[in-house]
């Protein structure tokens, strides 16, 4: 049976802390995560002080939240919206939603960040429900209401966890898989792999974007993945424009006369009903067929990309020059992303050095024999 345990205060007469415990399922038909789910409210009601009652002129997190959705969120992109309000739903106002804005303090956030993580979610999904936190306390801040000065950098969060291998593409996987993918799909592929754009900056593309007299394709805007929807790229550095290789100039202008559907938007990419792709779509019908067929694990669209900066690391091409290509805002995210690759060229370079130092070492050796057997 799962056995959850915790101390909670006790008024009799005076404060004691008591130990409790509560039987909350046989292990055989419940997971360790629901376990932790069915133990939360009972460290709720321990951790997290009761927040006074609210006067009559006091702001609560939960009046933040809503000037939040009415003023903030109606201006950010579709995708970070529905991120927030997960974050919100599922977190942050079951637990913080009547705490008075005058209290959200050091130690009313620290309760959340423990009792969240309690939860069994991953240090970096509490990363992400910090920063839809800190958002909506910095607007309340802006408009007016008096809150504690608490930093992120104030908070204690768990370990981080071991991070899980990232699947990614070889040179040698995504020729395999342009050269077997039917159109549209395989022009699709071409750009992925041979620029690193993001699969939605890439389903993003007009015709009006391919510039084939300077051999540059202009990244201006992006699709969301739910709603299809045109919004802005991933950040202000996103936008700009990659080099169009020669194999790459010959596939499009192939696609443009033989595979391209014409639309109103002049999408690059538009399915039969002259819409464009969803992420999804591309992936589940485009995508996994294809690797199927090749004997290739399955993997999303963003395997393109990582590819594309593995590939150019591992020909030796400067940090900052992979930086340009994925416009990526410095080479710190960069590094931080794709610093496995690094790691590895850092290895054969060091290895090459000793090999060198080593052949030059056995040679004056030699040389030293030499004199000494000829004196």
């Amino acid at each position: 049976m799962w056995v959850g345990m915790f101390r909670e205060d006790r008024l009799q007469p005076t404060f004691k802390r008591i130990r409790r415990t509560v039987t909350l399922g046989p292990c055989s038909s419940m997971s360790r995560r629901a376990a932790l789910a069915a133990l939360q409210p009972y460290l709720d009601a321990v951790n997290v002080a009761p927040a006074p009652a609210q006067t009559k002129t006091g702001k609560t997190c939960l009046d933040a939240v809503q000037e939040w959705r009415e003023q903030i969120a109606v201006n950010l992109k579709p995708s970070t919206v529905r991120a927030a309000e997960s974050h919100l739903s599922q977190h942050i106002i079951k637990r913080l939603g009547n705490l008075p804005l005058q209290q959200a303090n050091v130690k009313h956030l620290q309760a959340f960040v423990t009792t969240t993580a309690a939860t069994g979610v991953t240090r970096k999904t509490l990363e992400n429900i910090l920063q839809t936190v800190f958002s909506i306390l910095r607007t309340a801040r802006m408009f007016g209401h008096t809150i504690p000065p608490v930093k992120r950098a104030d908070l204690m969060l768990p370990r981080e966890e071991a991070k899980r291998d990232v699947r990614f593409l070889s040179a040698k996987d995504v020729g395999q898989i342009i050269t077997r993918a039917k159109e549209p799909y395989a022009t699709m592929f071409a750009v992925l792999g041979m620029t690193g754009c993001r699969a939605g900056e890439m389903l993003g593309l007009k015709i009006g974007d391919l510039d084939f007299n300077r051999k540059v394709i202009y990244i201006r805007r992006s699709i969301d993945s739910r709603t299809k929807a045109e919004q802005s790229t991933k950040t202000k550095n996103s936008t700009g424009e990659v080099p169009m290789p020669s194999a790459l100039e010959k596939r499009l202008r192939a696609f443009l006369k033989h595979g391209h559907r014409e639309n109103p938007d002049r999408y690059l990419f538009a399915n039969r009903n002259g819409r464009t792709y969803s992420v999804g779509k591309v992936t589940e019908y485009g995508l996994w067929p294809v690797q199927d067929l090749l004997g290739i694990a399955h993997s999303g669209t963003h395997a393109f990309r990582h590819a594309a900066a593995s590939e150019l690391l591992e020909g030796g091409a400067p940090l900052t020059v992979v930086q340009q290509q994925l416009r990526h805002g410095d080479a710190k995210t960069t590094l931080q992303k794709y610093g496995h690759v690094v790691g590895d060229s850092q290895r054969r370079a060091i290895h090459g050095l000793a090999e060198k130092i080593e052949s030059l070492a056995v040679e004056l050796e030699s040389s030293a024999e030499l004199e000494s057997s000829a004196a």
